[in-house]
């Protein structure tokens, strides 16, 4: 093993990974506003909207987030979508996120128990109050738990982005094996980066919990 080489590499490696954590940030920063769009929708006592929101989220689930990423990058110039790689990367990636995570809160929500909502519906709350201070404080540890392991997913997706040349850790890599054909080193060093940065997404997916739980056993 050449660790001067892996030496050498680490620099732009590591520039390739910061790449990857702004594609995977940006990704999950949208996704959680698609989300609750979803979920709201979902909740809407208008039928089709309901069946709106159910038809994306399954359309979204079924397909192979490698599938959406090429038809919206190819495919999107023949309707006038025309996205750079990098934006195609953060927008393929929030809309995917985004219908998994929409079904994450909404399973949170509904795990709180239906009582409470109608106990401070009827000393006064009203729907967006109760939601605010009742059901989401009780929601959120389940709710970051769920949307932790999603983030770690959407980091592991974001090496698909390379098949639309965007320079991220694995693209990175594949430029690098082919100029110094050296697959082990390479594909070693980009591994150890990503359970570097999976590892950090479980920490601050630990620490949230912890804050979120800190008054539940008191």
């Amino acid at each position: 093993m050449d660790i001067n080489l892996m030496i050498e590499i680490s620099p732009l490696l590591v520039k390739a990974a910061w790449v990857t954590i702004d594609i995977s940030v940006r990704a999950l920063f949208f996704g959680f506003f698609i989300a609750s769009t979803l979920v709201a929708l979902r909740s809407s006592r208008i039928s089709p909207v309901r069946w709106l929101a159910r038809a994306y989220i399954s359309v979204v689930r079924g397909t192979p987030y490698f599938v959406q990423l090429l038809l919206v990058f190819y495919g999107g110039p023949a309707i006038g979508l025309h996205l750079d790689p990098f934006t195609c990367g953060v927008v393929v990636g929030a809309f995917n996120i985004g219908a998994y995570m929409s079904e994450a809160i909404r399973g949170a929500l509904e795990s709180v128990e239906s009582g409470q909502n109608e106990a401070s519906r009827s000393l006064g709350f009203g729907r967006f109050a109760t939601l605010q201070h009742i059901i989401l404080p009780q929601a959120a540890s389940l709710m970051i738990r769920s949307i932790g392991v999603l983030a770690i997913i959407l980091v592991k997706n974001s090496s698909l982005v390379s098949i639309i040349s965007v320079v991220e850790l694995t693209y990175q890599a594949q430029r690098l094996i082919g100029s110094t054909y050296r697959p082990l080193e390479v594909f070693l060093l980009s591994a150890l980066m990503y359970i570097v940065i999976i590892y950090a997404v479980m920490g601050i997916v630990e620490f949230l919990y912890r804050r979120a739980t800190r008054y539940t056993y008191l």
